[in-house]
Protein backbone atom coordinates (compact mmCIF):
# COMPACT_ATOMS: atom_id res chain seq x y z
CA UNK A 1 0.00 0.00 0.00
CA UNK A 2 1.36 3.37 -0.99
CA UNK A 3 0.42 6.42 1.00
CA UNK A 4 0.71 10.14 0.38
CA UNK A 5 1.88 10.73 3.94
CA UNK A 6 5.23 9.08 3.09
CA UNK A 7 5.78 10.65 -0.34
CA UNK A 8 8.20 13.22 1.04
CA UNK A 9 10.68 10.45 1.92
CA UNK A 10 11.25 10.02 -1.84
CA UNK A 11 10.91 13.69 -2.81
CA UNK A 12 11.90 15.86 0.17
CA UNK A 13 11.72 19.65 0.01
CA UNK A 14 15.33 20.52 0.83
CA UNK A 15 14.53 24.21 1.37
CA UNK A 16 12.25 23.46 4.32
CA UNK A 17 12.50 21.39 7.46
CA UNK A 18 12.26 21.14 11.24
CA UNK A 19 13.59 23.69 13.74
CA UNK A 20 14.14 21.83 17.02
CA UNK A 21 14.34 23.78 20.29
CA UNK A 22 17.60 23.37 22.19
CA UNK A 23 17.93 23.67 25.97
CA UNK A 24 20.02 26.85 25.74
CA UNK A 25 17.24 28.78 24.01
CA UNK A 26 18.58 28.34 20.47
CA UNK A 27 17.08 26.30 17.59
CA UNK A 28 18.72 23.53 15.58
CA UNK A 29 17.58 23.14 11.95
CA UNK A 30 17.58 20.11 9.64
CA UNK A 31 16.00 20.17 6.21
CA UNK A 32 13.74 17.47 4.86
CA UNK A 33 16.48 16.14 2.60
CA UNK A 34 18.68 15.31 5.60
CA UNK A 35 15.74 13.93 7.60
CA UNK A 36 14.56 11.71 4.72
CA UNK A 37 18.06 10.35 4.15
CA UNK A 38 18.54 9.56 7.85
CA UNK A 39 15.09 7.95 8.03
CA UNK A 40 15.81 5.70 5.08
CA UNK A 41 19.21 4.67 6.45
CA UNK A 42 17.56 3.83 9.78
CA UNK A 43 14.86 1.95 7.86
CA UNK A 44 17.59 -0.14 6.23
CA UNK A 45 18.88 -1.06 9.70
CA UNK A 46 15.35 -1.95 10.83
CA UNK A 47 14.85 -4.17 7.80
CA UNK A 48 18.18 -5.88 8.57
CA UNK A 49 16.80 -6.43 12.07
CA UNK A 50 13.81 -8.27 10.58
CA UNK A 51 11.11 -5.58 10.61
CA UNK A 52 8.56 -6.20 7.85
CA UNK A 53 5.51 -4.34 6.50
CA UNK A 54 2.58 -4.54 8.92
CA UNK A 55 4.76 -5.25 11.98
CA UNK A 56 4.21 -3.14 15.10
CA UNK A 57 7.27 -1.26 16.33
CA UNK A 58 7.21 0.54 19.69
CA UNK A 59 9.31 3.67 20.17
CA UNK A 60 10.34 4.93 23.62
CA UNK A 61 12.25 8.08 22.68
CA UNK A 62 12.51 11.70 23.81
CA UNK A 63 11.57 14.46 21.35
CA UNK A 64 14.73 15.00 19.31
CA UNK A 65 15.97 14.52 15.76
CA UNK A 66 16.68 10.84 16.43
CA UNK A 67 13.02 10.39 17.37
CA UNK A 68 11.85 12.16 14.18
CA UNK A 69 14.18 10.13 11.94
CA UNK A 70 13.34 6.84 13.66
CA UNK A 71 9.59 7.42 13.52
CA UNK A 72 9.66 7.91 9.77
CA UNK A 73 12.12 5.02 9.43
CA UNK A 74 9.42 2.74 10.88
CA UNK A 75 7.03 4.06 8.23
CA UNK A 76 9.64 3.70 5.48
CA UNK A 77 10.02 0.04 6.50
CA UNK A 78 6.25 -0.38 6.03
CA UNK A 79 5.66 -0.99 9.73
CA UNK A 80 3.12 0.41 12.20
CA UNK A 81 4.46 3.04 14.62
CA UNK A 82 3.52 2.96 18.30
CA UNK A 83 5.01 5.92 20.16
CA UNK A 84 5.17 5.51 23.95
CA UNK A 85 5.56 8.41 26.36
CA UNK A 86 8.92 8.88 28.07
CA UNK A 87 8.55 9.02 31.88
CA UNK A 88 7.15 12.34 33.08
CA UNK A 89 6.37 12.56 36.77
CA UNK A 90 5.61 8.90 37.33
CA UNK A 91 7.41 6.71 39.80
CA UNK A 92 9.76 4.42 37.86
CA UNK A 93 7.85 1.26 38.76
CA UNK A 94 4.51 2.83 37.80
CA UNK A 95 5.97 3.95 34.48
CA UNK A 96 7.35 0.48 33.71
CA UNK A 97 3.98 -1.10 34.55
CA UNK A 98 2.22 1.40 32.22
CA UNK A 99 4.59 0.66 29.33
CA UNK A 100 4.32 -3.09 29.96
CA UNK A 101 0.50 -2.83 29.73
CA UNK A 102 0.89 -1.19 26.32
CA UNK A 103 3.41 -3.78 25.14
CA UNK A 104 1.22 -6.70 26.20
CA UNK A 105 -1.42 -5.43 23.80
CA UNK A 106 0.83 -4.14 21.01
CA UNK A 107 3.09 -7.23 20.90
CA UNK A 108 5.80 -5.32 18.98
CA UNK A 109 8.33 -7.21 16.90
CA UNK A 110 10.83 -4.56 17.99
CA UNK A 111 11.04 -1.96 20.74
CA UNK A 112 13.29 1.01 20.03
CA UNK A 113 14.59 3.02 22.98
CA UNK A 114 17.18 5.73 23.55
CA UNK A 115 20.18 4.95 25.72
CA UNK A 116 18.77 6.77 28.75
CA UNK A 117 15.37 5.06 28.46
CA UNK A 118 16.53 1.56 27.51
CA UNK A 119 16.55 0.30 31.12
CA UNK A 120 12.89 1.26 31.60
CA UNK A 121 11.98 -0.20 28.21
CA UNK A 122 13.85 -3.43 28.97
CA UNK A 123 12.06 -3.88 32.30
CA UNK A 124 8.72 -3.25 30.59
CA UNK A 125 9.51 -5.82 27.89
CA UNK A 126 10.35 -8.37 30.59
CA UNK A 127 7.09 -7.66 32.47
CA UNK A 128 5.16 -7.97 29.20
CA UNK A 129 6.78 -11.33 28.45
CA UNK A 130 8.58 -10.09 25.34
CA UNK A 131 11.92 -11.67 24.41
CA UNK A 132 15.11 -9.77 23.67
CA UNK A 133 16.16 -6.28 24.67
CA UNK A 134 15.50 -2.74 23.40
CA UNK A 135 17.03 -1.74 20.07
CA UNK A 136 19.14 1.41 20.12
CA UNK A 137 18.56 3.61 17.03
CA UNK A 138 21.25 3.20 14.39
CA UNK A 139 21.66 3.82 10.68
CA UNK A 140 22.87 1.46 7.98
CA UNK A 141 25.41 2.56 5.39
CA UNK A 142 22.76 2.63 2.63
CA UNK A 143 19.26 4.07 2.24
CA UNK A 144 16.41 1.59 1.99
CA UNK A 145 13.71 1.97 -0.60
CA UNK A 146 10.37 2.90 0.95
CA UNK A 147 8.53 -0.40 1.46
CA UNK A 148 4.89 -1.21 0.82
CA UNK A 149 2.93 -0.30 3.95
CA UNK A 150 0.70 -2.56 6.00
CA UNK A 151 -2.89 -1.67 6.89
CA UNK A 152 -2.19 0.36 10.03
CA UNK A 153 -0.20 3.58 10.12
CA UNK A 154 -0.36 4.11 13.87
CA UNK A 155 -1.24 2.21 16.99
CA UNK A 156 -2.34 5.18 19.11
CA UNK A 157 -2.73 4.25 22.76
CA UNK A 158 -5.34 6.19 24.68
CA UNK A 159 -3.95 7.84 27.75
CA UNK A 160 -5.86 5.71 30.21
CA UNK A 161 -8.04 8.32 31.96
CA UNK A 162 -10.80 5.73 32.28
CA UNK A 163 -8.72 2.63 32.93
CA UNK A 164 -6.02 0.59 31.24
CA UNK A 165 -4.54 2.02 28.02
CA UNK A 166 -6.08 0.73 24.79
CA UNK A 167 -4.51 0.84 21.34
CA UNK A 168 -6.61 2.59 18.69
CA UNK A 169 -6.04 1.12 15.22
CA UNK A 170 -5.43 4.07 12.89
CA UNK A 171 -5.35 2.97 9.25
CA UNK A 172 -3.56 4.88 6.51
CA UNK A 173 -6.97 5.89 5.13
CA UNK A 174 -8.02 7.19 8.55
CA UNK A 175 -4.83 9.20 8.91
CA UNK A 176 -4.83 10.65 5.40
CA UNK A 177 -8.48 11.71 5.75
CA UNK A 178 -7.88 13.37 9.11
CA UNK A 179 -4.69 15.17 8.07
CA UNK A 180 -6.60 16.56 5.08
CA UNK A 181 -9.45 17.65 7.37
CA UNK A 182 -6.99 19.37 9.73
CA UNK A 183 -5.24 21.25 6.92
CA UNK A 184 -8.54 22.29 5.33
CA UNK A 185 -10.24 23.56 8.47
CA UNK A 186 -7.05 25.23 9.73
CA UNK A 187 -6.64 27.18 6.49
CA UNK A 188 -3.20 25.64 6.02
CA UNK A 189 -1.35 26.91 2.93
CA UNK A 190 1.78 25.56 1.26
CA UNK A 191 4.87 26.76 3.10
CA UNK A 192 3.07 27.67 6.34
CA UNK A 193 4.88 27.19 9.66
CA UNK A 194 3.51 25.20 12.61
CA UNK A 195 4.86 25.74 16.14
CA UNK A 196 4.24 23.14 18.84
CA UNK A 197 5.42 22.03 22.27
CA UNK A 198 2.90 19.18 22.52
CA UNK A 199 4.24 15.69 23.26
CA UNK A 200 4.49 13.44 20.20
CA UNK A 201 2.97 10.40 21.88
CA UNK A 202 -0.40 12.19 22.26
CA UNK A 203 -2.77 12.36 19.28
CA UNK A 204 -3.05 16.14 19.12
CA UNK A 205 0.72 16.60 19.21
CA UNK A 206 1.51 13.67 16.92
CA UNK A 207 -1.10 14.02 14.18
CA UNK A 208 -2.13 17.66 14.33
CA UNK A 209 1.18 19.38 15.01
CA UNK A 210 3.78 16.89 13.70
CA UNK A 211 2.62 14.50 10.98
CA UNK A 212 0.37 17.00 9.17
CA UNK A 213 3.00 19.74 8.67
CA UNK A 214 5.78 17.28 7.83
CA UNK A 215 3.66 15.36 5.30
CA UNK A 216 2.90 18.69 3.64
CA UNK A 217 6.57 19.70 3.82
CA UNK A 218 5.84 22.87 5.75
CA UNK A 219 8.12 24.42 8.33
CA UNK A 220 7.88 23.04 11.87
CA UNK A 221 9.15 24.63 15.08
CA UNK A 222 9.16 21.87 17.66
CA UNK A 223 9.68 22.30 21.41
CA UNK A 224 9.48 19.77 24.22
CA UNK A 225 6.76 20.21 26.86
CA UNK A 226 9.35 21.11 29.50
CA UNK A 227 10.64 23.93 27.28
CA UNK A 228 7.12 25.39 27.30
CA UNK A 229 6.67 25.01 31.06
CA UNK A 230 10.02 26.71 31.78
CA UNK A 231 9.64 29.51 29.23
CA UNK A 232 6.12 29.89 27.78
CA UNK A 233 7.13 33.18 26.11
CA UNK A 234 9.38 31.15 23.82
CA UNK A 235 6.31 29.50 22.31
CA UNK A 236 4.67 32.89 21.72
CA UNK A 237 7.79 34.33 20.09
CA UNK A 238 7.52 31.59 17.43
CA UNK A 239 4.50 33.38 15.98
CA UNK A 240 6.54 36.22 14.62
CA UNK A 241 7.03 33.66 11.80
CA UNK A 242 4.62 30.77 12.51
CA UNK A 243 0.94 30.66 11.57
CA UNK A 244 -0.49 27.58 13.32
CA UNK A 245 -0.45 25.86 16.71
CA UNK A 246 -2.55 23.66 19.00
CA UNK A 247 -2.78 23.34 22.79
CA UNK A 248 -5.19 22.51 25.61
CA UNK A 249 -7.02 25.39 27.37
CA UNK A 250 -4.74 25.30 30.41
CA UNK A 251 -1.77 26.30 28.23
CA UNK A 252 -3.37 29.57 27.18
CA UNK A 253 -4.21 30.43 30.80
CA UNK A 254 -0.67 29.44 31.83
CA UNK A 255 0.82 31.87 29.30
CA UNK A 256 -1.39 34.66 30.65
CA UNK A 257 -0.19 33.96 34.21
CA UNK A 258 3.50 33.56 33.46
CA UNK A 259 4.33 35.87 30.55
CA UNK A 260 4.82 39.61 31.01
CA UNK A 261 4.22 42.08 28.15
CA UNK A 262 7.85 43.28 28.31
CA UNK A 263 8.99 39.76 27.34
CA UNK A 264 7.18 40.21 24.01
CA UNK A 265 8.34 43.72 23.20
CA UNK A 266 8.63 44.36 19.45
CA UNK A 267 6.73 41.18 18.52
CA UNK A 268 4.26 41.28 15.62
CA UNK A 269 1.62 38.54 15.92
CA UNK A 270 -0.67 39.82 13.16
CA UNK A 271 0.33 36.93 10.85
CA UNK A 272 -0.95 34.28 13.30
CA UNK A 273 -3.75 32.33 11.55
CA UNK A 274 -4.86 29.54 13.88
CA UNK A 275 -4.57 28.56 17.53
CA UNK A 276 -6.47 25.31 18.02
CA UNK A 277 -7.86 24.59 21.49
CA UNK A 278 -8.85 21.07 22.44
CA UNK A 279 -8.20 17.92 24.53
CA UNK A 280 -10.40 19.06 27.45
CA UNK A 281 -13.54 21.17 28.06
CA UNK A 282 -12.85 24.77 27.04
CA UNK A 283 -13.69 27.66 29.38
CA UNK A 284 -13.85 31.21 27.94
CA UNK A 285 -11.84 32.79 30.76
CA UNK A 286 -8.66 30.92 29.78
CA UNK A 287 -8.91 32.20 26.21
CA UNK A 288 -9.80 35.78 27.13
CA UNK A 289 -6.87 36.36 29.51
CA UNK A 290 -4.54 35.09 26.77
CA UNK A 291 -6.16 37.35 24.17
CA UNK A 292 -5.91 40.41 26.42
CA UNK A 293 -2.19 39.79 26.99
CA UNK A 294 -1.42 39.42 23.27
CA UNK A 295 -3.91 41.85 21.69
CA UNK A 296 -1.44 44.79 21.87
CA UNK A 297 0.95 42.72 19.72
CA UNK A 298 -1.52 42.14 16.87
CA UNK A 299 -3.27 38.97 18.10
CA UNK A 300 -6.95 38.59 17.16
CA UNK A 301 -9.54 36.47 18.99
CA UNK A 302 -10.60 35.10 15.59
CA UNK A 303 -7.31 33.16 15.61
CA UNK A 304 -8.77 30.87 18.29
CA UNK A 305 -10.17 27.65 16.80
CA UNK A 306 -11.97 25.64 19.48
CA UNK A 307 -12.03 21.99 18.45
CA UNK A 308 -13.27 18.58 19.47
CA UNK A 309 -11.68 15.24 18.74
CA UNK A 310 -10.36 12.00 20.15
CA UNK A 311 -7.90 9.23 19.30
CA UNK A 312 -10.74 6.90 18.29
CA UNK A 313 -11.66 9.29 15.45
CA UNK A 314 -7.94 9.56 14.47
CA UNK A 315 -7.92 13.07 15.94
CA UNK A 316 -10.10 15.94 14.72
CA UNK A 317 -13.91 15.81 14.61
CA UNK A 318 -14.97 19.47 14.51
CA UNK A 319 -13.14 22.79 14.51
CA UNK A 320 -14.66 26.22 14.09
CA UNK A 321 -13.04 27.23 10.82
CA UNK A 322 -15.13 30.37 10.32
CA UNK A 323 -13.38 33.71 10.84
CA UNK A 324 -15.23 34.77 14.01
CA UNK A 325 -14.84 35.13 17.76
CA UNK A 326 -15.60 31.90 19.67
CA UNK A 327 -19.09 31.52 21.16
CA UNK A 328 -19.43 30.79 24.90
CA UNK A 329 -22.63 29.65 26.63
CA UNK A 330 -23.72 28.81 30.18
CA UNK A 331 -26.18 25.90 30.24
CA UNK A 332 -28.62 25.49 33.10
CA UNK A 333 -27.31 22.50 35.05
CA UNK A 334 -30.88 21.68 36.15
CA UNK A 335 -31.77 21.03 32.49
CA UNK A 336 -28.95 18.57 31.77
CA UNK A 337 -30.80 15.32 31.25
CA UNK A 338 -30.17 12.91 28.37
CA UNK A 339 -32.65 13.35 25.55
CA UNK A 340 -33.97 16.62 26.96
CA UNK A 341 -33.51 20.18 25.66
CA UNK A 342 -30.60 22.10 27.17
CA UNK A 343 -31.67 25.46 28.57
CA UNK A 344 -29.05 28.15 27.89
CA UNK A 345 -28.98 30.78 30.67
CA UNK A 346 -26.43 33.14 29.12
CA UNK A 347 -24.15 33.45 26.12
CA UNK A 348 -21.65 35.83 24.57
CA UNK A 349 -18.86 35.87 22.01
CA UNK A 350 -15.36 35.92 23.45
CA UNK A 351 -14.44 39.30 24.86
CA UNK A 352 -14.26 41.24 28.15
CA UNK A 353 -17.47 39.53 29.36
CA UNK A 354 -15.50 36.28 29.37
CA UNK A 355 -13.28 37.28 32.31
CA UNK A 356 -14.30 35.11 35.24
CA UNK A 357 -16.46 32.86 33.03
CA UNK A 358 -15.09 29.54 34.27
CA UNK A 359 -17.36 27.11 36.12
CA UNK A 360 -20.44 26.20 34.13
CA UNK A 361 -19.35 27.91 30.90
CA UNK A 362 -18.42 26.06 27.71
CA UNK A 363 -17.12 27.18 24.32
CA UNK A 364 -18.49 25.95 20.99
CA UNK A 365 -16.30 23.60 18.96
CA UNK A 366 -17.46 24.48 15.47
CA UNK A 367 -19.78 23.01 12.88
CA UNK A 368 -19.23 19.49 11.45
CA UNK A 369 -17.83 19.10 7.95
CA UNK A 370 -19.78 17.02 5.41
CA UNK A 371 -17.14 14.27 5.38
CA UNK A 372 -17.23 13.90 9.19
CA UNK A 373 -20.92 13.51 10.11
CA UNK A 374 -21.70 14.12 13.79
CA UNK A 375 -24.98 13.15 15.43
CA UNK A 376 -26.31 13.34 18.99
CA UNK A 377 -28.18 10.23 20.23
CA UNK A 378 -30.13 9.30 23.34
CA UNK A 379 -29.59 6.27 25.59
CA UNK A 380 -31.35 4.03 23.04
CA UNK A 381 -29.25 5.31 20.14
CA UNK A 382 -32.01 7.41 18.57
CA UNK A 383 -30.86 10.59 16.87
CA UNK A 384 -31.85 13.76 18.71
CA UNK A 385 -32.77 17.11 17.25
CA UNK A 386 -30.44 20.11 17.81
CA UNK A 387 -30.57 21.54 21.32
CA UNK A 388 -31.03 18.21 23.10
CA UNK A 389 -28.32 16.57 25.24
CA UNK A 390 -27.02 13.15 24.26
CA UNK A 391 -24.01 11.10 23.25
CA UNK A 392 -21.80 12.35 20.41
CA UNK A 393 -21.52 9.83 17.54
CA UNK A 394 -18.99 10.35 14.72
CA UNK A 395 -18.82 8.78 11.26
CA UNK A 396 -16.81 9.25 8.07
CA UNK A 397 -13.37 8.10 6.91
CA UNK A 398 -11.62 9.34 10.07
CA UNK A 399 -13.62 6.94 12.28
CA UNK A 400 -11.10 4.28 13.30
CA UNK A 401 -11.44 0.53 13.00
CA UNK A 402 -11.52 -0.26 16.71
CA UNK A 403 -9.14 -1.18 19.51
CA UNK A 404 -6.18 -3.45 18.86
CA UNK A 405 -6.08 -7.08 19.94
CA UNK A 406 -9.76 -7.20 20.85
CA UNK A 407 -9.56 -4.64 23.65
CA UNK A 408 -12.85 -3.04 24.63
CA UNK A 409 -13.56 0.48 25.79
CA UNK A 410 -15.52 1.38 28.90
CA UNK A 411 -17.67 4.02 27.20
CA UNK A 412 -16.32 4.46 23.65
CA UNK A 413 -17.70 1.88 21.18
CA UNK A 414 -17.19 1.16 17.49
CA UNK A 415 -20.52 0.26 15.85
CA UNK A 416 -21.24 -0.08 12.11
CA UNK A 417 -18.37 2.17 11.04
CA UNK A 418 -19.21 4.91 13.52
CA UNK A 419 -17.62 5.87 16.84
CA UNK A 420 -19.95 6.21 19.80
CA UNK A 421 -17.64 8.52 21.70
CA UNK A 422 -18.85 8.24 25.27
CA UNK A 423 -18.85 12.05 25.34
CA UNK A 424 -21.94 14.11 26.15
CA UNK A 425 -22.82 17.10 24.00
CA UNK A 426 -25.46 19.02 22.06
CA UNK A 427 -25.83 21.42 19.15
CA UNK A 428 -26.60 25.09 19.70
CA UNK A 429 -26.76 27.68 16.92
CA UNK A 430 -25.17 25.12 14.60
CA UNK A 431 -22.13 24.53 16.78
CA UNK A 432 -21.18 21.43 18.78
CA UNK A 433 -20.86 21.95 22.54
CA UNK A 434 -19.08 19.21 24.49
CA UNK A 435 -19.74 18.71 28.21
CA UNK A 436 -17.28 15.88 28.90
CA UNK A 437 -17.14 12.16 29.41
CA UNK A 438 -20.41 10.44 30.15
CA UNK A 439 -18.44 8.23 32.52
CA UNK A 440 -17.42 11.37 34.42
CA UNK A 441 -21.00 12.26 35.28
CA UNK A 442 -23.39 11.06 37.96
CA UNK A 443 -27.15 10.85 37.76
CA UNK A 444 -28.99 12.92 40.37
CA UNK A 445 -32.80 12.99 40.36
CA UNK A 446 -32.80 11.89 36.73
CA UNK A 447 -30.27 14.42 35.47
CA UNK A 448 -26.53 14.30 34.89
CA UNK A 449 -24.10 16.23 37.06
CA UNK A 450 -20.68 16.50 35.43
CA UNK A 451 -17.66 16.17 37.69
CA UNK A 452 -15.70 18.79 35.71
CA UNK A 453 -18.40 21.29 36.63
CA UNK A 454 -18.21 20.25 40.30
CA UNK A 455 -14.43 20.56 40.21
CA UNK A 456 -14.60 24.12 38.88
CA UNK A 457 -16.98 25.18 41.67
CA UNK A 458 -14.94 23.39 44.35
CA UNK A 459 -11.75 25.01 43.10
CA UNK A 460 -13.39 28.40 43.74
CA UNK A 461 -14.69 27.45 47.21
CA UNK A 462 -11.37 25.97 48.36
CA UNK A 463 -9.20 28.62 46.63
CA UNK A 464 -6.92 25.75 45.55
CA UNK A 465 -7.29 26.19 41.80
CA UNK A 466 -8.81 23.72 39.35
CA UNK A 467 -5.68 21.59 38.84
CA UNK A 468 -5.51 20.60 42.52
CA UNK A 469 -9.06 19.26 42.89
CA UNK A 470 -10.35 16.00 41.42
CA UNK A 471 -13.82 14.52 41.98
CA UNK A 472 -14.91 11.02 41.08
CA UNK A 473 -18.08 9.00 41.45
CA UNK A 474 -17.46 6.14 43.83
CA UNK A 475 -18.26 2.70 42.37
CA UNK A 476 -20.56 0.54 44.44
CA UNK A 477 -21.94 3.43 46.46
CA UNK A 478 -25.01 3.99 44.29
CA UNK A 479 -25.46 7.27 42.50
CA UNK A 480 -24.70 9.38 45.56
CA UNK A 481 -21.13 8.36 46.39
CA UNK A 482 -18.40 10.93 45.67
CA UNK A 483 -14.71 11.13 46.47
CA UNK A 484 -12.87 14.44 46.44
CA UNK A 485 -9.08 14.44 46.15
CA UNK A 486 -7.34 17.72 47.04
CA UNK A 487 -3.61 18.43 46.81
CA UNK A 488 -3.22 20.23 50.12
CA UNK A 489 -2.28 19.35 53.69
CA UNK A 490 -4.94 21.55 55.26
CA UNK A 491 -8.69 21.65 54.68
CA UNK A 492 -10.37 24.56 56.50
CA UNK A 493 -12.95 24.48 53.72
CA UNK A 494 -14.13 20.92 54.40
CA UNK A 495 -17.53 21.88 55.88
CA UNK A 496 -18.25 24.35 53.05
CA UNK A 497 -17.38 21.72 50.45
CA UNK A 498 -19.61 19.08 52.01
CA UNK A 499 -22.48 21.59 52.14
CA UNK A 500 -21.98 22.59 48.48
CA UNK A 501 -22.00 18.94 47.39
CA UNK A 502 -25.16 18.26 49.44
CA UNK A 503 -26.89 21.15 47.69
CA UNK A 504 -25.75 20.06 44.23
CA UNK A 505 -26.02 16.28 44.52
CA UNK A 506 -28.54 15.69 47.32
CA UNK A 507 -28.80 15.47 51.09
CA UNK A 508 -28.00 11.77 51.08
CA UNK A 509 -24.68 12.13 49.22
CA UNK A 510 -21.79 10.24 50.81
CA UNK A 511 -18.61 12.28 50.41
CA UNK A 512 -15.09 11.01 51.00
CA UNK A 513 -12.57 13.87 51.29
CA UNK A 514 -8.93 12.93 50.72
CA UNK A 515 -6.05 15.39 51.14
CA UNK A 516 -2.28 15.16 50.77
CA UNK A 517 0.67 16.20 48.60
CA UNK A 518 1.06 14.71 45.14
CA UNK A 519 -2.25 12.83 45.27
CA UNK A 520 -3.48 13.55 41.78
CA UNK A 521 -2.40 11.06 39.14
CA UNK A 522 -2.74 12.13 35.52
CA UNK A 523 -2.57 10.49 32.14
CA UNK A 524 0.13 11.39 29.62
CA UNK A 525 -2.27 13.99 28.18
CA UNK A 526 -2.94 15.62 31.54
CA UNK A 527 -6.38 14.18 32.32
CA UNK A 528 -6.97 13.03 35.92
CA UNK A 529 -7.07 9.27 36.43
CA UNK A 530 -10.15 9.40 38.62
CA UNK A 531 -11.04 5.73 38.99
CA UNK A 532 -7.37 4.71 39.33
CA UNK A 533 -6.93 7.13 42.25
CA UNK A 534 -9.97 5.70 44.04
CA UNK A 535 -8.76 2.14 43.47
CA UNK A 536 -5.29 3.02 44.78
CA UNK A 537 -6.83 4.62 47.88
CA UNK A 538 -8.99 1.55 48.53
CA UNK A 539 -5.93 -0.67 48.20
CA UNK A 540 -3.91 1.48 50.60
CA UNK A 541 -1.43 2.39 47.86
CA UNK A 542 -2.15 6.12 47.43
CA UNK A 543 1.00 7.56 49.00
CA UNK A 544 0.49 10.49 51.38
CA UNK A 545 -3.30 10.23 51.35
CA UNK A 546 -5.27 11.28 54.44
CA UNK A 547 -9.02 10.63 54.60
CA UNK A 548 -11.00 13.27 56.52
CA UNK A 549 -14.25 12.96 58.45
Amino acid sequence: MATALRNWLDKPHVGRGVHLAADDGSWEFRDYGDLASAARRTAAALIEEGVRPGDVVCLVLPTDFTCIETYFAVWAAGATACLITPPLFQDGDDYVAHVAAIMRQAKPVLTIASTELSEYAGRAMEQAGLPGSPWLPRQAAHEAAVQEAGELAILQFTSGSSGAPRGVMVSWENLEANCELIARTAGYEDGDTVASWLPLYHDMGLIGAFLTPIARQGHLRLMRPDHFIRDPARWIRCFADAQHTAAPPFAYAYVARRVKPEQLEGLDLSGWKMALIGAEPIDPHSLEVFAQLLEPFGFSRTVFKPAYGMAETTLLVTMDHEHRDPLAIRPDNESLAFGEPVRVLDQHTLGPDSLGAKAGWVVGCGTPEEDVPVTIVDDEGNELEPGRLGEIVVGGPSACLGYYAGAEGKSTRFIDGRVHTGDAGFFHEGQLFVLGRMGDSIKVRGRSVYVEDLESKLAEVTKLGKGRIVVTAVPGAGTKGLALFAETNDAPWEADVRELLRRRVGEDVEVTVVIGSGLIHRTSSGKPRRRYMWEQLQAGRLAGARVLG
